[in-house]
């Protein structure tokens, strides 16, 4: 096998640092333990950026590395399968098949989009008649909802891909609004991903990361709470950068009619009329877990039980929409997997004191703003060297709550910070899978890599500040403030 010039260049790094790391007398203060740890998350992290390799693959290869050297314990790695964020993203993918086999997200799709035309007149409504921005907003506001029924990103888009098909064959004649929408779907389904803990398997590793680390444990609730006004924020400021780098001024002028008969034509399940029996129960069982999630400080019941037992019930032979069996074959056990083995790097960075000694270096006397400042701008162009969000938070989780404990700065907002500025991914067409789904859609008009850069030149920097925004003057607000406690 050839290797490219890309991979040579990545091996040879990866070699070089393993032997300045193994050598004994180099880093003076260094463990052995920390030593193995470091050269172990170098080849790792060489792997994952220059390599074609499975990002899985690469994971459970690290965490076998440590465990057979000793750095850590094999009831430490295969523990982490074990963790309760692990069977809550397993229970929330079943819970997600039972919703996608109903059809309820068409239903919800119609609502927002032909049957709620809030500021227009009777009439308008009456007719599905709607302005450009207010399509773009309504849809927006759909996308952001998603984030409580269907985890990860990429199963929000495929579940999103046939209304937003729908659109583009009742708006065929209005081409680049049909783009626009393109690239909106995606854009607000990466973005929005921070409202809930099961968003991306990205936040169950940075909550695992910051329970090793510090033992503070971010809850599904308090989650909500931090990630939800900022994934409304940046959803809706980004679907106006969207509107106004896609489409012109006499693009956005004008009605746009959608009936739901129009919708019906291009859908395979009902999107009108009264409720089945099963969309019903499985609406009424979503909406009972996503409640138990949100008052979980009352009942004291961890999300992970609330999330198993609305998974039974949704496979329920009486009372489930989709069979058990089924539901497993959507859980991307490849994902849990990486998470897993990753934890288990996180447990070993940690332990080692390899993660301090890694930052120990770094300046301390710098205040939290411009602290707070450099991981948000880390975070946001991580992405074009790390495609896997997973392994980006897996590489900087770790070093930035170590550096923020150093800096004083603390490390739950620190995290936070990071992880929610790493869902900016839209630069190019293989950033993100969402990206790459809504970029190739044959006989729909779409996006360019052109219109990518373009967006990106100017969304980047807008999220990057309002994250900042949010760490420096809402979350604290909110119970997260930004010196260490």
């Amino acid at each position: 096998m050839t290797l490219n010039l890309r991979q040579s260049v990545t091996l040879c790094v990866a070699l070089s640092l393993c032997a300045l790391l193994v050598v004994p007398g180099n880093f003076p203060g260094l463990g052995g333990d920390a030593r193995l740890t470091l050269a172990v998350f170098a080849l790792a992290t060489c792997a994952w950026i220059g390599t074609p390799i499975d990002d899985t693959y690469i994971a459970l290869g690290a965490g076998l590395a440590l465990t057979a050297t000793g750095v850590i314990s094999s009831d430490t790695l295969f523990g982490t399968l074990g963790d309760e964020t692990v069977w809550l993203l397993i229970c929330a993918f079943v819970l997600a098949a039972a919703v996608a086999r109903t059809g309820l997200a068409g239903r919800a799709a119609v609502f927002l989009l032909c049957g709620a035309r809030w500021g227009s007149p009777l009439s308008e409504r009456s007719r599905g008649l709607g302005g450009v921005r207010q399509l773009t907003h309504l849809t927006t506001a759909a996308l952001v909802v998603t984030a409580f029924a269907v985890p990860a990103t990429s199963g929000r888009a495929a579940l999103a891909l046939p209304v937003f098909l729908a659109l583009a064959k009742v708006l065929a004649d209005r081409k680049r609004l049909v783009v626009m929408l393109a690239l909106l779907f995606p854009t607000v389904i990466l973005l929005s991903a921070v409202a809930t803990l099961i968003g991306a398997g990205a936040h169950l590793i940075t909550v695992s990361v910051l329970w090793e680390a510090t033992g503070d444990r971010i809850g599904f609730t308090q989650w909500l709470l931090l990630g939800l006004p900022l994934a409304a924020a940046s959803s809706h400021l980004a679907a106006e950068i969207v509107l106004l780098t896609t489409t012109r001024r006499a693009d956005r002028r004008g009605p746009v009619r959608i009936t739901a008969d129009q919708i019906q034509e291009h859908s395979e399940q009902p999107v009108t009329g009264p409720l089945s029996a099963a969309e019903a129960r499985c609406a009424l069982l979503l909406a009972t877990v996503v409640a138990l999630w949100c008052s979980e400080p009352l009942h004291q019941v961890p999300p992970a039980v609330v999330a198993l037992i609305g998974a039974v019930v949704a496979s329920s032979p009486a009372l489930g929409t989709v069979r058990l069996k089924d539901a497993l074959k959507t859980v991307p056990w490849s994902l849990l997997l990486f998470m897993a083995a990753t934890m288990a790097m996180g447990v070993a960075l940690a332990d080692s004191g390899a993660a301090k000694w890694l930052v120990s270096g770094l300046p301390v006397a710098v205040p939290p703003w411009l602290f707070l400042t450099v991981v948000i701008a880390l975070s946001t162009a991580a992405h074009l060297i790390l495609q896997s969000r997973s392994a980006r938070s897996s590489v900087l989780v770790p070093l930035v709550v170590a550096a923020a404990v150093g800096a004083g700065v603390n490390p739950v907002a620190a995290a936070l910070a990071s992880t929610a500025a790493a869902g900016f991914c839209h630069t190019l067409p293989a950033s993100a899978k969402p990206v790459t789904l809504f970029s190739d859609l044959p006989g729909t008009p779409t996006y360019t890599p052109r219109d990518l850069l373009r967006l990106s030149a100017v969304l980047a920097p807008a999220t990057a500040a309002l994250v900042l925004l949010f760490a420096l003057t809402v979350w604290p607000l909110l119970g997260v403030p930004v010196l260490k406690p």
